[in-house]
């Protein structure tokens, strides 16, 4: 039996988005891919395909649509067939693809803000208006939906929702009694639902994805839910992604939309799904208890060194939502922790409407790297 470790590789001089934007004093921890090397088994299987030396035109595994539809089946009670899905080159290409298909100029599509940037734009470049359902922050920083504004925002002329579950960034699993409610909703607005699911896998201790097509026949016929491995096992630059509906209609059109405009899956990235989904699972549970170390050791930090910031604890993904309003920063905390603590963050404000005041901070990290991090944030709070 394979016996796993995490890795932690030094990215610096790599072409790294992450490590390379800012300069060798900044701490980058703000785009949402890892540090960890990925699991073997998907080296070894990308070393095999190279050292074949042929890179022609790929046919779409067999294997690899059984294997999305075991993953489904065993880890989220979703029975679904190998004629459900499509592959394509990314998830933002994907939900983005999807909205221009089903809105004209002039309709309007529905996201629940603070949420992942390319969600709130993806109105704009569909060229529809954009209708936002603020999610609701509670007392202990939570999140919770409220319903009736929800539904009081649509409009006649309204066509999509936007999911994202678990929620990026606000780390938010919903529970079955939410996902159904907005699915009535949905269903009784025809709306369709495009469901961002590409942290599914990461959800901690205590919680449970449930993809929003799994309720029923019905919502799944509205529903086009996007997956990747891509944050799992931290292959977001091998680009393949996984769109599932079992509106076969539908799923044709986007399939037909898809011609000539987003390109193929390219083979490593063919070959990286299969062996991630295939061999990846005892990785995957490991590299999880780092990320829920690290997360519970930077809630601590943040509650004894600087509550002045509030965090609450994700249920999934390893990004954190960081309430620094209280701090009252003139420039706002995004630019303040990169030029005073030389620590990059993402900010808030590119979350849309209630991300104003607060930062996105990605612990997918060694535990050095984010100790230094959080001391150099609590260094430049107290020299404030």
């Amino acid at each position: 039996m394979r016996t796993e470790s995490i890795i932690t590789v030094n990215r610096r001089g790599t072409d790294s988005v992450k490590w390379g934007l800012f300069g060798d004093d900044v701490l980058p921890l703000w785009v949402a891919d890892t540090d960890f090397q990925s699991p073997p088994a998907v080296i070894e299987a990308l070393l095999e395909r190279v050292t074949h030396g042929v890179f022609g035109y790929s046919l779409h595994p067999q294997e690899l649509r059984e294997l999305v539809v075991e993953r489904m089946q065993d880890r989220y009670d979703w029975k679904i067939s190998s004629k459900d899905m499509i592959f394509i080159p990314g998830v933002v290409p994907g939900f983005n693809l999807t909205c221009q298909l089903l809105t004209k100029p002039g309709e309007s599509l529905l996201v629940q803000t603070p949420v992942y940037p390319p969600i709130v734009n993806a109105a704009e470049k569909a060229g529809v208006r954009n209708i936002c359902a603020e999610l609701v922050r509670q007392p202990d920083g939570s999140y919770e939906v409220d319903f009736d504004a929800l539904e009081a925002s649509i409009e006649k002329d309204t066509c999509c929702l936007i999911f994202c579950n678990p929620h990026n960034p606000v780390g938010k699993v919903y529970t079955r009694q939410e996902l159904e409610r907005l699915a009535e909703i949905c269903l009784r607005h025809k709306l369709t639902i495009i469901s961002d699911e590409i942290h599914s896998d990461l959800v901690f201790k205590g919680g449970q994805h449930i993809p929003m097509a799994s309720l029923s026949d019905e919502v799944a016929k509205s529903t086009v839910t996007l997956i990747a491995p891509s944050k799992t096992f931290n292959i977001a630059g091998l680009s393949c992604a996984v769109l599932i509906s079992t509106n076969h209609g539908l799923l044709k059109k986007i399939e037909n939309a898809s011609h000539g405009l987003l390109g193929d899956v390219n083979v490593l990235g063919l070959t990286a799904a299969v062996a991630a989904y295939r061999d990846g699972g005892e990785w995957l549970e490991q590299m999880l208890g780092i990320l829920e170390s690290n997360r519970d050791f930077m809630a601590e930090f943040i509650l004894q060194r600087f509550p002045q910031i509030k965090m609450h604890v994700p249920d999934a993904t390893y990004l954190a939502w960081l309430d620094c309003s209280e701090l009252a920063l003139e420039e706002g905390p995004h630019k303040f922790f990169l030029k005073k603590a030389k620590v990059a963050l993402n900010c808030g404000d590119d979350f849309g409407s209630g991300g104003q005041g607060f930062v996105r901070l990605n612990f997918g990290c060694s535990r050095e790297l984010l100790k230094e991090a959080l001391e150099r944030m609590e260094k430049a709070i107290n020299e404030r």
